[in-house]
């Protein structure tokens, strides 16, 4: 049997935290609109947003409900 001195112990938890939370974070960026997984159906999924969508994570002065779409409808 190993002995794991009980010092470890809050290390091993800790990084096992830290990969879980980055691996959560990655497979959160993997769904997002930006991201093509089926060319063949959906090449350009970023053209279907609504033009009020809100890209960034935080926005503090945008108001994006007043936005209007200035780019040609594909």
């Amino acid at each position: 049997m190993v002995y794991l001195p009980c010092s470890l112990i809050p290390q091993f938890f800790f990084i096992l935290l830290g990969m879980g939370g980055a691996s959560l974070y990655l497979v959160r960026l993997a769904k997002g609109p930006h991201v093509t997984w089926n060319k063949k159906n959906n090449p350009e999924p970023w053209n279907q947003l609504d033009p009020t969508y809100q890209y960034k994570f935080v926005a503090i002065d945008t108001d994006y409900k007043n936005l209007k779409k200035e780019g040609p409808q594909f």
